[in-house]
């Protein structure tokens, strides 16, 4: 895999990434319990497949507003650390906060960028990425710091979307505000929410950094809220990359798009309330 990508600008991503987060990570967390809802089997499955066990050291990269930090220190208890990290600032603080609320002393949190780890080699037993790698600009660079950080048969364990024709949720309003928004097509290499999802990458990858016996398992996500208008709620909110993409229209014409993205996903409403489908990738593999 090409990690040169002359066409995509990686320190400018990064920052604006950084911003982003910084930003809506206060909201983020405030959709946490229906966001846990989602994801929770995915991250309940990627524990198990990095063999998380007590008195472990564990390292969550783009650790989030707290997942899956969180579960990880409640499997480690308090004879093991997790060392929860984020490129945002402001959200790693929040993540901190909910540790400390659940009284989990063994959570530590640092701002650091995935792509290069500020930390001693050979110092963890397992890394965890939930939904984070498919968003670094190099991934396999990432994975090689990641395995640089594990001791000699340590794991890791990520988290990333499958296809966009598996993950409605996200692809059919991409594709709206795409249009609407009159953006070009992505450029070479530039990371997303579906660019690890392809069969095959995954485990292309992980080779390439250097880890063997990969494990993959696809986990649905069904995507379930009271309405299409409380799912439009969400997304606005917690899915910061939305809105980035439409940053430069004027206000009007964002809420005319919401509008849109709101009409589209009416669709996937039933009495019983409102499912759109999702898929995650849940995998792991050896140093």
């Amino acid at each position: 895999m090409d990690e040169q990508q002359p066409s995509f600008d990686a320190a400018k991503y990064k920052n604006a990434q950084r911003e982003q987060w910084n930003k809506d990570g206060a909201a983020w967390r405030r959709w946490n319990p229906v966001l846990d809802r989602w994801y929770g089997e995915a991250t309940r499955q990627m524990l198990d497949l990095a063999r998380v066990q007590p008195g472990q050291r564990i390292l969550d990269v783009a650790a989030g507003a707290g997942e899956p930090a969180v579960s990880a220190a409640e499997r480690v208890g308090p004879r093991g650390r997790v060392l929860a990290t984020d490129i945002s600032e402001g959200i790693v603080e929040l993540a901190r906060q909910v540790a400390r609320e659940r009284g989990l002393e063994q959570v530590e949190t640092r701002a650091m960028d995935g792509e290069k780890l500020d930390l001693p080699d050979a110092s963890f037993d397992a890394v965890l990425c939930r939904l984070g790698l498919m968003y670094m600009p190099h991934p396999v660079t990432a994975l090689r710091e990641w395995r640089r950080a594990l001791r000699a048969g340590g794991r890791v364990a990520v988290v990333v979307f499958s296809t966009p024709e598996r993950n409605s949720w996200g692809a059919i309003p991409a594709s709206i505000i795409r249009r609407r928004a009159q953006l070009p097509p992505p450029a070479p290499g530039q990371p997303g929410p579906f660019g690890l999802g392809a069969p095959g990458v995954l485990e292309g990858i992980f080779r390439e950094a250097g880890f063997a016996d990969a494990e993959i398992r696809a986990v649905p996500v069904p995507h379930r809220t009271a309405s299409a208008a409380e799912y439009v709620r969400v997304a606005r909110e917690a899915f910061g990359g939305f809105n980035a993409m439409m940053a430069h229209l004027p206000p009007e014409e964002r809420e005319s798009v919401w509008n849109e993205v709101e009409g589209s996903m009416r669709g996937f409403e039933t009495p019983g309330g409102f499912e759109v489908p999702g898929e995650c990738l849940v995998a792991a593999a050896t140093k």
